[in-house]
């Protein structure tokens, strides 16, 4: 369960950045400061429950689907979060693909990268830990 909820905490992490990357590299992608929470958590929940969806459809139809769901995921999300969301605003065509592409490589890059960083004190705290209990009971 713990780790479920580090998973989603690094999720919504990865893709609150993604957000701010692809706006601040997007002149024309918005992110309204107040609805900005809301709008991580709406894009955040959507690609919860999209991608499992796309993945399962594509390892059943087109083996390059799958490997291209959590992309497709990204870009149904941003809509999704558009549309529901007063926090995100998107126009134009090339910077829906562009903002979906740089939201999915921030994600993926946070995915990666934040469990190391945000976990790694307590990681090394844990393994000193069990270092002292083995060197205890000699």
């Amino acid at each position: 369960m713990i780790r479920l909820l580090m998973r989603v905490v690094m999720m919504v992490a990865g893709n609150a950045l993604g957000l701010i990357a692809a706006a601040t590299a997007l002149d024309d992608m918005s992110l309204a400061v107040r609805g900005f929470l809301i709008a991580v958590g709406v894009f955040t929940a959507v690609q919860l429950l999209i991608q499992p969806a796309l993945t399962l459809l594509g390892l059943d139809r087109v083996t390059a689907l799958a490997g291209s769901s959590a992309l497709v995921s990204t870009l149904v999300a941003l809509i999704v979060t558009d549309v529901v969301s007063d926090g995100l605003r998107i126009h134009g065509l090339g910077t829906w693909v562009l903002a979906a592409v740089i939201v999915w490589v921030v994600a993926l890059v946070g995915g990666l990268l934040l469990p190391i960083v945000v976990f790694k004190r307590w990681t090394d705290h844990a393994r000193a830990e069990r270092h002292q209990e083995v060197h205890t009971w000699r």
